[in-house]
């Protein structure tokens, strides 16, 4: 089975696993800001290579921790 090149609005909300709520995607498509969508009469579809490239934007980097040895984390005695 392929993957689907569009979303609904439901499918997007599952895709991130109901943290981002239908309301959510409505006020963002208002202010249009967020994903990428197109529309088709009633019909909001989300291109899921829009929905990648809008995660990779948001794609918080972090620094590698410092690695420190136990006797660094020990308390002094």
């Amino acid at each position: 089975m392929s993957t689907p090149a569009y979303l609904t609005v439901e499918e997007v909300v599952a895709r991130y696993r109901g943290q981002v709520s239908e309301g959510t995607l409505r006020n963002w498509r208002a202010m249009r800001i967020g994903p990428s969508f197109i529309k088709i009469g009633k019909a909001v579809l989300y291109p899921v290579s829009e929905l990648d490239r809008w995660d990779k934007s948001n794609l918080v980097i972090c620094r590698p921790s410092r690695s420190l040895s136990l006797e660094e984390h020990a308390p002094a005695r």
